[in-house]
């Protein structure tokens, strides 16, 4: 029975944190602010390059690639600095998810009276945590990336509102 009601808790967390990490206001994820801005050990995601994170980071499961509804998580081929700027939302929106999910790895403890629960909560964390650094990882290339469009977009709009006379 403890593993059935692990199971069965694991796949509410997953239905739960889709429907809430979806309704969350993206307004209320800065991120340029804690937790979400590089800390300086990350050297702008540079450190998860020791990690081989870019060998294996697109080989993880996306949400978004079988939910249409969701946001893609990846830069158009036309990007512009709203729409990079709205998927860097994203990366903070799934990072909050994943890292509640961490948190709530817990309660699977209570359902066994064993060392077990410890264990199955340990690999539950284990399996949020390259989402997490995917995250960190992509976040700075993503902000350089708008601040590069949004210059370009305003040196486009002031371009065409100087006339020449």
């Amino acid at each position: 029975m403890p593993f059935l009601y692990s199971v069965i808790y694991v796949a509410f967390l997953g239905i739960a944190s889709h429907v809430i990490g979806e309704a969350l206001p993206r307004r209320w994820f800065a991120w340029g602010k804690f937790p979400y801005r590089a800390w300086k050990w990350e050297k702008n995601g540079k450190i998860y390059d020791a990690l081989k994170i870019r060998a294996w980071k697109d080989r993880m499961p996306d949400k978004s690639r079988v939910v249409k509804s969701m946001v893609p998580k990846r830069v158009g081929a036309c990007p512009t600095s709203e729409s990079v700027y709205r998927l860097i939302r994203e990366t903070c929106v799934a990072e909050a998810v994943h890292a509640c999910l961490c948190l709530l790895a817990f309660p699977i403890c209570f359902f066994w009276d064993s060392a077990v629960g410890l264990l199955l909560a340990m690999i539950f964390i284990l399996c949020n945590i390259p989402f997490i650094m995917i995250q960190r990882y992509n976040r700075p290339a993503l902000v350089s990336l708008a601040e590069r469009l949004e210059k370009r977009e305003e040196r486009r709009r002031n371009a065409g509102t100087h006339s020449v006379g």
